[in-house]
């Protein structure tokens, strides 16, 4: 038996432990990072303990006598962490979501080195696409004025070849002695018709002496869908270049229009727009006489007025699906008080349809050409 000399009650004294600074961190040191709503996140423990005037490595206060051994989290200490980082999370969702990802990738020490990727304003496009469309495709939209022996019409046309070809309808150049086209820049030329497709409402003319024009970019109509957003581009009561913008509403509507020489023009008599069709058995905007035709059109509310005959219905991509055709006027039957304008009812000969005519209107088409 060994003796022990200690007074009765005295606790054995415990060795003394060689105090040992935490190994370096595997990554460099952060320095804190201010959002863009101005809130300042320090990396580390949250305190702002990251070099500013402590003592220890890259700025970690060395520990007090009697602190837990490195790597061992007490009690209070985790709470308070933990209570730091709920105050963190929740000025990150005050802030907005920049902010959270900001600091899930500071606090964050799992070795992920991803950044997150910024979420794209979904309605970037939508806001700034008719303008774009507006600016690609007003170059290759023409107005055309044809003279017949019974007066003037006014219609649109869309180029679609730089040496000067232009689709129109039928309706606007049928009949017509001399035909003359302004481009968007405010020049004028004369043109030529090249051969027309009444059964269609179809006309090719050409500009003479042309070259380098803006060609459109012909779409497909077979492609359009029920509620795309479309854009239209015309020359409406001889207001050059009118862009317009609506959605697709119906597809293959049976719309009746005439084949009759100068019935179906843009004139003006006693203040009331002649552009007659029929549409679901009833006539809108006059008669259209005996002689007629029908075609499957895509029907838009895009606004659509007198003059916009033979101009361009296009894609949210710049590409040309319709050639518009007719649109319904209200009050058309009566005086001059009565003429109104666009009510949404509008309709336009598919692109597949100008595409698969092309061949025969530079061949003459069914009623020839004029030179």
């Amino acid at each position: 038996m060994t003796d022990d000399t200690r007074p009765y009650g005295a606790q054995e004294p415990q060795p003394q432990q060689p105090y040992a600074y935490p190994q370096p961190p595997a990554y460099p040191p952060q320095p804190p990072v201010t959002t863009a709503s101005g809130v300042t996140v320090w990396p580390g423990d949250g305190a702002g303990g990251n070099g500013g005037g402590g003592t220890g490595y890259a700025g970690f206060a060395e520990p007090q006598p009697g602190a837990p051994a490195p790597g061992h989290r007490s009690g209070p200490r985790a709470r308070k962490t933990g209570t730091l980082l709920a105050a963190v999370a929740i000025v990150a969702a005050l802030v907005g979501g920049g902010s959270a990802a900001l600091v899930g990738e500071l606090t964050d020490r799992g070795g992920s080195t991803s950044h997150s990727t910024p979420v794209q304003n979904a309605s970037s496009k939508s806001a700034g696409g008719v303008a774009a469309v507006a600016k690609a495709v007003s170059p290759s939209i023409v107005e055309i004025k044809a003279s017949t022996t019974s007066g003037q019409s006014t219609g649109s046309g869309v180029v679609i070849t730089s040496d000067g070809e232009i689709i129109t309808n039928n309706h606007v150049v049928a009949g017509a002695d001399t035909v003359q086209v302004a481009f968007s820049d405010g020049s004028k030329k004369t043109a030529k018709v090249v051969g027309t497709d009444p059964d269609k409402d179809l006309a090719l003319i050409k500009v003479q002496g042309a070259s380098g024009l803006k060609a459109a970019s012909l779409g497909s109509s077979g492609s359009v869908k029920v509620g795309d957003e479309v854009v239209a581009i015309g020359s409406p009561e001889g207001l050059t270049g009118t862009v317009t913008s609506g959605i697709v509403s119906a597809l293959n509507r049976d719309v009746t229009v005439s084949k009759e020489e100068g019935r179906g023009g843009q004139q003006r008599e006693r203040g009331v727009p002649q552009w007659p069709f029929e549409f679901g058995g009833n006539q809108y905007n006059g008669d259209t006489g005996s002689s007629r035709t029908t075609y499957k059109a895509i029907q838009t509310d895009a606004s659509l007025n007198p003059g916009n005959s033979g101009g361009a219905l296009i894609n949210m991509n710049g590409e040309i699906i319709g050639i518009n055709s007719a649109m319904y006027a209200p009050g058309s039957g009566g005086g001059s008080g009565d003429s109104a304008g666009s009510v949404g009812l509008g309709f336009a000969i598919p692109v597949d349809t100008v595409k698969a005519d092309l061949a025969k209107l530079r061949a003459g088409g069914a009623g020839g050409g004029n030179g």
